[in-house]
């Protein structure tokens, strides 16, 4: 027996907003210049955002307008939430890229380089429907469920900054047996009451989604301090590419050196890691066993 754990977090949490962030100012270069040659990175924290970075573009773009957007998008409009997308300070410290590197990338027949070396990883296993490891796959999937009921209103009293962990218990033979544990740590109102806030993320989080997997032990742990008020930068900064593994494979399993987030493709810690998990899936077989065939309910796609 071995347990494997695997955390993920919404889109409100201070790292996957600066994650978002970066991503969303490198599709506003791409939309204008798709030859554009991106690398920036956010860091938030209280009422700052900081942008910097190294760009080399034809266009330009507005920061100020698709960093208010996109937060605003995720949820932060009131300082009360943990952030005012509105009223915050934005700070930008972007120069162009170094001619050492565009050395690199720029060939004469036409094709480009790449611009650093990199380690990449590509991993599938036919665990789950996504083939990802199980932990993550569940991990992913309720943060998915939790951010859904906030922006639905199903759950009115949810805030952005949500986080996900399943521990998955493994038999001897590698294979998934079952739920060993479950945290979930969610930003709320705090007019709701604590029983009302686990009665609620239980029933409709849990049991609706994955009460199939849990098993007679299974240990569940909903905002375990007791309080989640104050969430967001306004409690903790969050910094580009901190959730390397929420992006990938979760825990034990192997990831690489680079970070994705606000990276053109010349970059290769993003686009030989996307070719990377291409070939893995094609290599996987895509054959789910007859366990999980019960558990998902899917069709066998061998």
């Amino acid at each position: 027996m071995k347990k494997i754990a695997a955390e993920s977090v919404t889109e409100g949490h201070p790292d996957k907003v600066c994650d978002q962030l970066s991503d969303s100012l490198l599709d506003a270069y791409l939309e204008k210049d798709p030859n554009a040659k991106v690398a920036l990175e956010c860091m938030i924290s209280k009422n700052l955002l900081l942008v910097s970075g190294e760009v080399s573009s034809k266009k330009t773009i507005n920061y100020e307008e698709v960093i208010r957007e996109k937060l605003l998008k995720i949820g932060y409009d009131d300082v009360n939430k943990g952030f005012d997308a509105k009223k915050c300070m934005i700070e930008v410290n972007v120069r162009t890229q170094s001619p050492d590197i565009s050395i690199g990338i720029k060939k004469d027949n036409g094709q480009i380089g790449a611009g650093d070396q990199g380690t990449v990883y590509g991993y599938a296993t036919s665990e789950t429907p996504d083939l990802v490891p199980m932990p993550i796959y569940l991990a992913n999937k309720l943060a998915k469920v939790i951010n859904n009921y906030r922006h639905e209103n199903k759950l009115p009293y949810l805030r952005p900054d949500e986080k996900t962990q399943v521990v998955i218990l493994y038999d001897k033979n590698d294979t998934p047996i079952g739920i060993d544990s479950i945290t979930l740590s969610v930003q709320h109102d705090p007019l709701v009451s604590e029983a009302q806030l686990r009665d609620d993320l239980f029933k409709m989080v849990i049991q609706r989604n994955i009460n199939q997997l849990l098993l007679k032990n299974t240990k569940i742990l909903i905002n375990p301090t007791g309080r989640f008020i104050i969430g967001g930068p306004e409690a903790d900064t969050g910094v580009t590419g901190r959730k390397l593994l929420v992006d990938t494979y979760g825990c034990g399993f192997p990831h690489g050196c680079g970070a994705f987030p606000g990276k053109d493709p010349t970059k290769v810690d993003r686009s030989a890691a996307y070719m990377a998990r291409f070939v893995a899936k094609k290599h996987c077989g895509f054959k789910i066993s007859s366990k999980m065939f019960d558990i998902f309910n899917i069709r066998n796609r061998s």
